[in-house]
């Protein structure tokens, strides 16, 4: 069983930032903060560049969900065209390399998508306390 916590941000880079820091408050002396914090800045910055999230009025939302073995870091977009997907990036590319990183050091990682959006995911384990 998961303790959960929820927040919406405004569409916009600048509340990337701020993403980050409800992440790393939630997760002081509970967790790996710094692996934490960085799929969380992945995940909400794929939101605002690849889904309806990132355009006018836009929002996501940031879910932390705290066991005893595990962070699931989620971020909640309004969805897009793409699926969310492991990029084949070069050294060319600027991008692409997010769900990769993730993918390296995250327990498990997922995502579902839903008519109206969809949901990304990570789960990192959890030093016991």
């Amino acid at each position: 069983m998961l303790t959960k916590w929820c927040r919406a941000f405004q569409g916009m880079p600048e509340e990337v930032p701020h993403a980050r820091h409800f992440v790393a408050s939630l997760l002081a002396d509970r967790g790996p903060v710094e692996d934490a914090v960085l799929v969380v800045s992945e995940l909400a910055t794929n939101a605002l560049r690849h889904t309806l999230s990132g355009s006018d009025g836009g929002r996501f939302f940031v879910i932390v969900g705290l066991g005893d073995d595990v962070v699931r870091i989620e971020v909640v977009d309004q969805g897009g065209e793409l699926v969310p997907h492991l990029c084949h990036a070069t050294d060319r590319e600027e991008g692409g390399r997010g769900l990769r990183l993730i993918a390296a050091f995250a327990k498990n990682w997922g995502y579902t998508v839903w008519r109206d959006g969809r949901s990304v995911w990570a789960e990192l384990a959890r030093a016991s306390a």
